[in-house]
């Protein structure tokens, strides 16, 4: 056996001895990250992502509870006036201090025209810097969910963004812009590179003013939109670990001893949705009219759907049917108005007939096809349930930079489909407000099929504003039974979170499906 030098056995020994803190993590993911502007989207898998890069002044832990960020502590001074106080020392990834100037900037930012954040902050009429470490936010009428809607308020270097001409975020697919490609925050990690739709890197941040519980120097993500080479990439060791896992593969991957399946059921709730601000619908064979604006004929389409079907057969059981917009731990969700109609043709054929449509009509879908779970497929099953009742869909399944580019703002240019939403706030009133409240400005933000209900915005309106939880909880349940009552929507299931990972991979997975890298082990 060959001798090996005292060199070499000093640098084994100080391998051996390095601590576990120097790993790299490597995930995939079937979809990239839209931008790295934290103000472009509203959207999980951006917001997961740069919430690892940039901070909101309150954030959430391990279990979703609300804990302080970037404010140490906060207190009302009055019904519409919170006082936050800052954390002291904070730096951002340029080696720059932090401070009240960058908190108004962002929320001035937020609120810009161009923004997709508007929504979560549209309470508030402004944001004043009191000293470097002190700021308050007032709103217009009294929020009962504030702190919630502020931990997607990723707080932007004022400085930075005026350096780089960022100072407002622009229209993805519009307009372009630095914050678009780059990102600098005060969060555990920083951008070290990236390439759109392949590969973006980040390394950890050691300026970071908080107590590491990760062990990572270096995250690489990397978009493998080919399930089963993404299932390849993780069985073979290639990356650390994948989500979203085809439900076809759990069992696969569940017996491989090194891997392990990680499950938990998501806040978030799949829906379908109308346009009904069309005079005439662009992808239909109906002239003249929009067939959609029939009541008839939106709860004809709800009874051709057996969504009990999609969860056990399609999802392979990765769904709960739901008949609201919002599924058990979210406020205000009622068990007892949960309830998804049962399938019935008839009743669905007699309903079109009556509508004027007895041998159906023509219509176009938009679907994502590498956002939600099976999201293609369950739309590739719902159009041959709506054909059984003369509905014929054009399906359009498209990869979500291209979904979200159309269906939502500026363009809103689709006539049915697909959407997924999980309320940042995990309160009814931001799928109310957000998905559903008539666009004006503000409101109904996302609200992609222009969706109106004079009753319910009255309802909106209200909930916004009202302290008394069980007067609020009251008028939420009012909401459920006009959107139900109105078929505004279809709301399909709550899905279930799979990740898979290697045994040596410790991660905190969320209900909400983010992923804060602060939380893994590489052991």
């Amino acid at each position: 056996m060959p001798r090996i030098p005292l060199t070499a056995l000093a640098l084994l020994a100080a391998l051996a001895a390095t601590p576990a803190s120097a790993a790299n993590f490597r995930w995939a993911n079937d979809g990239d990250v839209n931008a790295m502007d934290p103000a472009t989207r509203q959207e999980t898998v951006q917001l997961s992502f740069l919430s690892n890069i940039y901070e909101p002044l309150v954030r959430r832990n391990r279990t979703l509870g609300l804990e302080p960020a970037l404010a140490t502590s906060w207190e009302q001074t009055s019904p519409t006036v919170w006082r936050f106080h800052l954390r002291p020392g904070v730096k951002w990834q340029d080696g720059s201090p932090f401070s009240a100037d960058d908190v108004v900037f962002t929320l001035k930012r937020i609120q810009a025209p161009n923004s997709s954040m508007r929504a979560p902050l549209s309470p508030v009429k402004e944001a004043r810097k009191i000293d470097d470490l002190t700021v308050e936010f007032e709103t217009f009428v009294p929020d009962p969910i504030f702190l919630q809607e502020q931990t997607n308020l990723l707080i932007m270097s004022k400085a930075w963004c005026e350096a780089h001409n960022a100072s407002e975020p622009v229209i993805i697919g519009k307009e372009d812009n630095y914050a678009l490609h780059n990102a600098m925050g005060t969060g555990p990690f920083k951008l070290v590179s990236r390439e759109p739709d392949r590969k973006t890197v980040l390394e950890k941040n050691t300026l970071w003013w908080d107590k590491p519980e990760h062990n990572l120097d270096q995250v690489e993500f990397d978009v493998i939109s080919s399930a089963p080479t993404r299932v390849a990439a993780l069985l073979s060791g290639e990356v650390d670990m994948i989500y979203s896992v085809p439900p076809q593969d759990m069992a696969r991957i569940k017996q491989t001893p090194e891997l392990k399946l990680l499950q938990t059921p998501e806040l978030r709730t799949i829906f379908l949705a109308f346009n009904t601000t069309r005079e005439e619908l662009p992808s239909s064979d109906v002239k003249g009219k929009n067939p959609l604006r029939d009541v008839r004929v939106r709860q004809a389409m709800q009874l051709a759907i057996d969504e009990n079907a999609i969860t056990s057969r399609v999802m392979l059981g990765l769904g709960h049917p739901t008949g609201e917009m919002w599924g058990p731990g979210v406020n205000g969700y009622d068990a007892a108005l949960d309830v998804h109609p049962k399938p019935d043709a008839a009743k669905s054929k007699q309903l079109l007939a009556e509508a004027g449509y007895p041998n159906g009509f023509r219509l176009a879908m938009d679907c994502p096809n590498d956002r939600y779970v099976m999201d293609e497929q369950i739309c590739t099953a719902i159009v041959s349930m709506l054909a059984r009742v003369g509905v014929k869909i054009d399906l359009n399944a498209q990869t979500k930079s291209k979904y979200f580019n159309k269906i939502n703002a500026p363009n809103f240019d689709t006539d049915f489909y697909m959407l997924g939403w999980t309320p940042a706030t995990y309160d009814a009133h931001n799928v109310l407000y957000t998905l559903l409240g008539t666009r004006n400005g503000k409101r109904g933000e996302v609200n992609d099929g222009g969706y109106s209900n004079a009753a319910l915005d009255t309802l909106i309106d209200k909930i916004g504003v009202e302290t008394d939880q069980a007067k609020r909880n009251d008028m939420i349940h009012q909401s459920i039974e006009i959107l139900q009552k109105d078929v505004a929507t279809i709301p399909l299931h709550q899905q279930v979170i799979v990740w898979a990972a290697k045994k040596n991979i410790e991660l905190a997975q969320p209900a909400d499906n983010f992923f804060p890298y602060r939380f893994v082990q590489v052991k």
